[in-house]
């Protein structure tokens, strides 16, 4: 059995607005683009961190909450 130890901290993302665009970005030494999602007002998503993705940019009206506070984008 493979062992998939993920333990990343969680942020959840609720849009303001249509057309919210989350962008999971990769470890390593050369940083891509790996995922995208688009949110619509009052679409929530949960994300995680991993060994895989080091960085999310979210573009758009959106709250984000982390262990951190609260944080809003695109105002």
């Amino acid at each position: 059995m493979e062992d998939n130890n993920i333990s990343g901290e969680y942020i959840v993302v609720k849009a303001l607005d249509n057309g919210v665009n989350l962008s999971g970005l990769t470890r390593g030494r050369d940083t891509k683009f790996h995922h995208t999602e688009k949110l619509d007002r009052g679409e929530v998503m949960i994300v995680q961190f991993t060994e895989q993705t080091s960085a999310i940019k979210i573009k758009g009206r959106a709250r984000i909450f982390t262990t951190h506070g609260i944080v809003e984008a695109g105002d």
